[in-house]
Parts: C-alpha cells; sequence; structure tokens
C-alpha cells in the first residue's frame, strides 16, 4: 500500500507541475505582448490563463483513475497518499499551490462528506515563511551610492525591456521630483535609504507595474511605477504611487489579474502583503492570478472567522434581487449570492445563463468597476449560524441548491463577493455633496464599462455598490452583454398624438435595442440625482454617442482606464491621442 500511495502522490504532483509550466509559459508571454503593444493579446493571455487550471486538474484525475486502478475511496491508503505528498512537498518551491491542487484532484474524485483534513489540505502545513526567507524576490538599489536620480534610473532602466524609453532622463527627474513631493521619506538623506523592487514586472491591460519598497531607518513606504507603452516604440512613467490606498486600488478587487512571473509565490506574496496589509491573503494569490488558491484561502479564513465569531448569516440589505439571492454575516465583510430557483417577470433567463455572464466577468477586463466573485460548490455552512427567516427563505427560493443536515446547511453552488453599501441606499442618507460625488462616479463608471466592450444591462443604482473609498462599482451580472452587440437606437417620434399615451411602443423593438433617452427616466425619478446627471454626463443619453463608443471598440480602441486620477499623472509634451479615464478613487 506504501508503494501505491506513493506512485499516486508523485502522479498528483506531476500533474501540478505541469500545470504551474503551462502557466508560466502563458504569464512569460505578457512582456513581449506589452513591448508590442499588442493589448488584444494581453487579453487573451489573461482569459486563457484561467481555464488552465481546471484543465490539468481533469487531466491528473484521469491519469490517477487509470494508471492506479482507484474507483472507490480508501481512506486508509489516501491518508498515507497525502502523507507520502507531504514529503514530496519538502524542498518544492511552490507547496502551498501544489495543495491546492492535491485537493482538486481529490474533490473531484470522491464525495464531499471525505472533504476533511485526514484526507486534504483543509489547513496547509507549507511552511511559507521559511520560503519567503530562503527566496529574495527582489532586487536592492542604494540610493547613497552615487544618489537617488541614479538609483531611480538603475531601477527604471533594470528590466531590459526591448522597447527603449522616449525620455529615460524625464522620467527620472518626474519620478525622483514626485518621491521628495510625496513621499514620507522625503527627508531622508540619500544614504540612509534603500529601494527593493520585485524582479519581474506586473503586466495589465496597458501597462507594466514596477513595484517596490523604500526603506529608511524604521519606516517603509510602499511604491508603484505604472511604465507605458506609447505605441510608436517608446516607454514612459506614467506616475509613481506611495500611498497606502493607492496601492489599494491598483490591487482592487474590481480590476484584472496581473500577468507576473512568480517562480516562488509564497515569497511574493510575502512581499506584497507587507506592502499591502489591510489585503487578505485570499486577495493577494487572486490579484497575481492563483484563483484555486485564493479560494483555499479564503475558505481558510472564512472557517477561522466562524470560530472566533457568534453573529447569524442573514438577507443583505438592499432591494431583493430577481435573480440572486443574496445573504451575508454581519462582521464579514462579504456576500454569498445564490441563483434563485425560478425568476419572476420580466426576468427571461436561466440558471446556466446566469453563470455564463458571471464567467464572462471572471474572463473579462473588469477596469475597476466590475467586482470579482470566488465561485464555490457544496460549500457547507453551520445550521446553527442561519437565522429562522434566511433558512425559510433558501429553503422557498433555492431548494434544488440546498441540502440540510444536522450541524450543517449546504449550499450546491455560491458566489461569494466583497460587500459593499448599495449605491440606492447609499444616496438615500448620503449628503448634497456625496451625492453629486457618486452620480458623477456612477457616470464615469458606465463610460468605463463601455470603454471595455461592456454595457450593464441593468442601469439601476440598486445594481451598483460603494466601496469603503467611495468608489462605484458594478455587481449584478445576469443582464450584462457586450457593447457591440446593442443595438442603440433613439425613440422614432410619434405620428400621432395618441401613440405619445400609449401603453406600448407602436415601433418594432428587437432583443438587442437600447433607448438611451430612457434612462434618465428608468435610473431615478428623483429631481435632484436627474440634475446632477444631465449635469455630469448628459451624452449618457445620447444614443449617438454610445454608437460612437461603440466603432472605437470595434476598431480596437483600447481605452487608458487608469487605477489613479488624472492629475497625480506626469506631463508629457504631447498631446494625448486619446482622453484617459481615471478618477481620483
Amino acid at each position: 500500500m506504501q508503494a501505491k500511495a506513493h506512485q499516486i502522490a508523485r502522479t498528483i504532483l506531476a500533474g501540478f507541475d505541469k500545470h504551474f509550466a503551462f502557466f508560466t509559459e502563458v504569464t512569460g508571454a505578457a512582456r513581449e505582448r506589452f513591448e508590442r503593444a499588442d493589448w488584444a493579446g494581453v487579453q487573451r493571455l489573461a482569459a486563457e490563463r484561467i481555464h488552465l487550471y481546471d484543465q490539468r486538474v481533469r487531466e491528473a484525475v484521469a491519469k490517477v483513475r487509470l494508471t492506479h486502478a482507484i474507483g472507490e475511496l480508501q481512506e486508509p491508503l489516501w491518508q498515507r497518499v497525502k502523507q507520502a505528498y507531504v514529503e514530496l512537498l519538502q524542498q518544492h518551491r511552490r507547496p502551498e499551490l501544489a495543495e491546492t491542487f492535491y485537493n482538486s484532484v481529490f474533490c473531484n474524485m470522491f464525495d464531499r462528506k471525505y472533504y476533511n483534513n485526514d484526507n486534504i489540505f483543509v489547513e496547509s502545513v507549507a511552511d511559507r515563511a521559511r520560503l519567503a526567507q530562503a527566496h529574495v524576490p527582489y532586487v536592492s538599489f542604494f540610493p547613497g551610492d552615487r544618489g537617488l536620480d541614479s538609483a531611480v534610473r538603475e531601477v527604471v532602466s533594470s528590466f531590459y525591456f526591448q522597447v527603449p524609453f522616449e525620455d529615460l532622463e524625464r522620467d527620472v527627474r518626474y519620478i525622483v521630483a514626485a518621491f521628495r513631493a510625496r513621499s514620507p521619506l522625503r527627508a531622508v538623506a540619500p544614504e540612509e535609504l534603500r529601494i527593493d523592487v520585485l524582479e519581474t514586472p506586473f503586466f495589465r491591460n496597458k501597462a507594466a507595474y514596477l513595484i517596490g519598497r523604500v526603506t529608511g531607518g524604521e519606516t517603509c513606504v510602499p511604491f508603484v511605477i505604472p511604465l507605458m507603452n506609447n505605441e510608436r516604440g517608446g516607454l514612459y512613467a506614467d506616475t509613481l504611487l506611495v500611498e497606502g490606498d493607492q496601492l489599494g486600488r491598483v490591487f482592487s478587487f474590481a480590476r484584472g489579474y496581473f500577468l507576473v512571473k512568480t517562480p516562488v509565490p509564497a515569497a511574493t506574496v510575502d512581499f506584497l502583503q507587507r506592502l499591502l496589509p489591510t489585503k487578505r491573503l485570499a486577495e493577494i494569490y487572486m490579484s497575481i492570478g492563483f484563483h484555486k488558491q485564493a479560494k483555499n484561502e479564503f475558505y481558510r479564513d472564512f472557517l477561522h472567522h466562524l470560530q472566533a465569531s457568534d453573529d447569524t448569516f442573514v438577507v443583505a440589505p438592499g432591494a431583493k434581487g430577481m435573480v440572486m439571492l443574496v445573504f451575508t454575516l454581519p462582521s464579514y465583510p462579504f456576500v454569498f449570492k445564490v441563483i434563485r430557483d425560478r425568476f419572476a417577470p420580466p426576468k427571461d433567463t436561466t440558471r446556466a445563463a446566469v453563470k455564463e455572464k458571471y464567467l464572462l466577468v471572471k474572463m473579462h477586463d473588469r477596469v475597476g468597476r466590475m467586482a470579482d466573485t470566488l465561485e464555490y460548490s457544496d460549500v457547507a455552512f453551520p445550521r446553527g449560524r442561519f437565522s429562522p427567516e434566511l433558512l425559510a427563505e433558501l429553503q422557498r427560493e433555492v431548494p434544488s441548491l440546498l441540502e440540510i443536515e444536522d450541524r450543517h446547511v449546504i449550499i450546491k453552488h455560491c458566489y461569494i463577493e466583497r460587500r459593499m453599501r448599495p449605491l440606492n441606499l447609499f444616496l438615500e442618507q448620503a449628503s448634497p455633496e456625496e451625492r453629486r460625488a457618486c452620480i458623477d462616479d456612477w457616470g464615469l463608471a458606465v463610460k468605463e464599462l463601455m470603454a471595455a466592450n461592456i454595457f450593464p444591462g441593468d442601469l439601476l443604482f440598486k445594481n451598483f455598490g460603494v466601496t469603503r473609498s467611495g468608489r462605484i462599482v458594478f455587481y449584478d451580472y445576469d443582464e450584462i452583454c457586450y457593447l457591440t452587440d446593442c443595438v442603440f437606437r433613439r425613440i422614432p417620434a410619434a405620428r400621432f398624438p395618441d401613440e405619445e399615451l400609449a401603453a406600448e411602443p407602436s415601433f418594432a423593438v428587437g432583443p438587442h435595442d437600447v433607448f438611451p433617452e430612457e434612462f434618465l427616466t428608468f435610473v431615478t425619478t428623483d429631481a435632484e440625482r436627474r440634475g446632477v446627471l444631465l449635469d455630469t454626463h448628459p451624452e449618457l443619453l445620447d444614443a449617438a454617442y454610445w454608437r460612437r463608443r461603440q466603432e472605437e471598440v470595434r476598431e480596437g480602441v483600447f481605452a487608458d482606464v487608469y487605477p489613479y486620477g488624472e492629475e497625480i499623472r506626469f506631463p508629457r509634451p504631447e498631446t494625448r491621442a486619446r482622453p484617459a479615464l481615471a478618477s481620483s478613487g
């Protein structure tokens, strides 16, 4: 039995190593796409990478079953397999990811009732602290050697891009000046500073982000330098970010995943977590593309929170959705979303179609305006933590996805998402200034989604949330579609007086027709809010504006959408070919 256990363990680990090799190959191609300004290619890489994991798990499951004649679960054998696997991971550089791969293989082979720590890695045994100490993922520079300007020049030019900088000396001056103006370490002498930069850039959309920290004495300040390709054979530094909340927006849950080579992920994650102490471990892994690891880390964190808390799951505040039943644990900053069994009119969709919409968002550039989700199957919740009202609603609305045991409520499929304040509720209690700012940012959010070829479908304020920083994020995806699939029309003029009063339109309406003139009435009946919308984004009510934006997308124009405000970008002598979409939120 011991020999067979070792053989099975080696088969699973070989499957993981194959997966990571493919993952690294796809991720590594981002540099070349960035250098060629192939933005569509960058997006294809990000989407392709998401599917790799499940493909390799299916391969590993098939190989274990076929090679080792595995049928029904023999727990003594698999407990030895797990122990043999632990031994194989002692010198592995990615043990935490390999543990998660093992869990995926096991859970695809056997029933949920066997998902315990004897059989899978509910708790990790990987020594990540040792990995972080043994593998330094950054390069250090010392301004005291030849001055701050020289150190910055070395930092920016040390990544050996195949595309030259359009004006390296100008960018060095900008970065140094911004450091002296913005950094808490601006008054520290250069000889007391050390600059640590992660050894590979983080690629996403149209930027390559250089990420690091500056230390001086006991003070440590994170920084990010976004590098841009001018699409004419030159690179330039766009700004310098040194504030924690600015870095938080770069790593936001509403933005796409970075493409970054991480030979020892635990070391890179450790470095990032020190820069972003408010980010959960799951969020860090998710941001660099390790989705399954993020799910594993989130579930561990969730189990620990349940042990340390005693509040009750309740229906989430806000207007009830026609497609999703949403509940939350007040002490935990996430919501759990379950697709209803039946949809009341006028909703005309299916569970499969809704899942496809959520996958679309997972695969797409979210430009900071669509919330990311973690998708789970067969989640066991403690039954005693459910309020009677919530349990009754689950039994009534999602019986096909529900199993109730003595101690657990099993939900067969759900999405987990960062909790936000619904925009409609926020507006009810906000000051006039806050309402104006949020409605303005709502309009900008819609425009940024347009730039990413996304039409939200349902523009009601209740389908958008307000983050802790006041940023507006879309989170209701059942009617989402590509902008280029829509037909934006003006409402035809009435031919007769009776047509203006008719309850139904007197003209034909196609399944993809959208009439922007109706948005104002549809979104809000409040006079003040309508006035703000007309004042800040009147073009959203113009079908011609939407058609122009469609054409830009069809022509392959990739808008500049930045995770920082326009006001902190470095000036450049030329006029930008396209206006940037950016906000300070």
